[in-house]
């Protein structure tokens, strides 16, 4: 686990899991503008809860689905980089085949009987990991795209949903 780069500014949010934390859980703030990619990104989040919330017993299960989408996901994305000449592909893959790596360690110990908690850990990295990598890695590859495609840049619509964390909406008087 440790070649996986992990952010300690983001937090996930969203239900308590059996290992007592919160789940990640999918916000508008991760949308893009790229709506393959946002799909793909809604899939991400929701194998990374299950993982969070997973029963002990389904841990390997759960870590076995998220590897499956996270192969397809790193590879769709390193296609789309590849047919378009995406400058910063390599940066971009070496970050995908690090979060693989991690996931294959991890694979690894529960199968050698090593405690269901490593996973758990694991979906916490993640958890924290994504939200940098998609603004600054996966918004760089979406505004390409959409450029490539469109002639401009990606237009993003987010629902300003009231939290603890921002501020009151003004009320309209």
């Amino acid at each position: 686990m440790e070649d996986m780069r992990l952010s300690q500014e983001h937090s996930p949010s969203g239900a308590v899991g059996e290992s007592g934390g919160n789940a990640m859980a999918w916000s508008d703030r991760y949308l893009l503008g790229h709506g393959d990619m946002d799909g793909t990104h809604r899939e991400f989040v929701a194998c990374v809860a299950a993982l969070q919330t997973a029963k002990d017993a389904d841990l390997a299960g759960c870590l076995a689905a998220f590897e499956a989408h996270a192969v397809e996901h790193f590879e769709q994305e390193r296609r789309w980089m590849d047919s378009t000449g995406f400058p910063a592909a390599q940066c971009h893959v070496d970050e995908h085949t690090a979060v693989l790596r991690s996931v294959h360690e991890v694979q690894e110990i529960l199968r050698n009987g090593g405690p269901g908690q490593i996973a758990r850990d694991l979906a916490h990295a993640l958890a924290n990991w994504f939200p940098g990598h998609a603004d600054y890695m996966d918004a760089s590859l979406a505004q390409w795209l959409v450029k490539r495609s469109h002639g401009g840049a990606p237009v993003v619509l987010r629902r300003r949903l009231e939290s603890a964390d921002a501020p009151p909406l003004p009320s309209a008087s």
